[in-house]
């Protein structure tokens, strides 16, 4: 067994939670659940299968949830791992920990893994969403979240990384109705991070955008890029692009269900709720500030 410790957030995910956990037992018994009070029995199931579950309530912030971990979990191990409840680990890449993270040098402080998504059973090869590389495992001390409200990253102090071969796995089992409540979810706090890029809204401690960087810093220069492009406009060239010349097409019809909504009609909606805030702002003389927090619920100010 590794030195490792492994932190998943969770809210109602019994569906996902034992499948999580149970791989994770074959590379360390030091897991813990960050749980917003479900309704459901992920509590309860986490903690029969081992794994130490700590109560921390939602406040609309995946980061500052995920940080109040780092911060107050009194880790045992060196190393640090982050998954999804939806989430697990194959059994190579189990193996692949097991053989290499104890190997590593003391500059090693963060290690990537690529991500491989299915949906509605079919893995997503394509549409440029594999592979996905992800700082998924880092050391004590070392790496935090970033205090963002999506596509949130964990950002390193100092050191170097190394990437392992094999893949861990997202599959969502939740219907479509699930899927596209929380998706609606998100596209108002994709919204705000877009009008964030675009006004300079609250400054985050961020990592730094480079085309010539790494994959997630190369996806946050491309995301300015495109916050700069016509609304309404870049979702239909972001979907052209992902589905005829990344060739999601081939990913099937649960690919072509995958890319139209993931890459046509969400990215539409988090459009749509940006030209609303505008005009809100616009119409009542409001600061854009004042309409995310007063008709979204959202005060920016409070993401930590």
């Amino acid at each position: 067994m590794n030195e490792i410790s492994v932190v998943i957030p969770a809210y109602n995910e019994e569906i996902h939670i034992k499948r999580c956990i149970e791989s994770l037992k074959k590379i360390t018994k030091h897991i813990y659940v960050l749980d917003s009070f479900s309704t459901d029995k992920t509590k309860q199931i986490a903690q029969e299968l081992g794994a130490t579950v700590f109560d921390v309530a939602w406040e609309n912030s995946y980061a500052k949830k995920f940080n109040w971990g780092l911060n107050n979990i009194d880790f045992k191990t060196p190393w640090i791992m982050r998954m999804d409840a939806d989430e697990y680990i194959r059994d190579d890449l189990a193996e692949e920990i097991n053989a290499n993270l104890k190997k590593f040098s003391k500059e090693v402080t963060g290690v990537y893994i690529k991500r491989r998504v299915y949906f509605m059973g079919k893995w997503i090869k394509h549409g440029g969403y594999y592979p996905t590389f992800l700082l998924r495992i880092w050391r004590v001390n070392t790496g935090m979240c970033e205090e963002k409200l999506m596509d949130e990253h964990i950002k390193l102090s100092h050191g170097k990384t190394v990437t392992l071969k094999h893949d861990l796995v997202d599959d969502n089992k939740q219907n479509l109705t699930v899927w596209t409540a929380k998706h609606n979810e998100y596209s108002i706090k994709e919204a705000v991070d877009i009008l964030n890029i675009l006004y300079k809204l609250k400054d985050i401690n961020e990592i730094h955008p480079s085309f010539f960087g790494t994959q997630a810093q190369r996806k946050r220069w491309l995301k300015i890029r495109y916050a700069s492009l016509p609304l309404f406009v870049r979702p239909i060239l972001y979907f052209h692009w992902r589905y005829f010349f990344k060739l999601g097409f081939l990913d099937g019809k649960q690919g072509f269900i995958w890319h139209f909504l993931q890459g046509l009609w969400y990215r539409f909606l988090v459009d749509a709720k940006i030209y609303q805030i505008q005009k809100i702002a616009k119409d009542e003389g409001k600061s854009l500030r004042c309409v995310i927090k007063d008709n979204f619920g959202i005060d920016i100010d409070a993401v930590r």
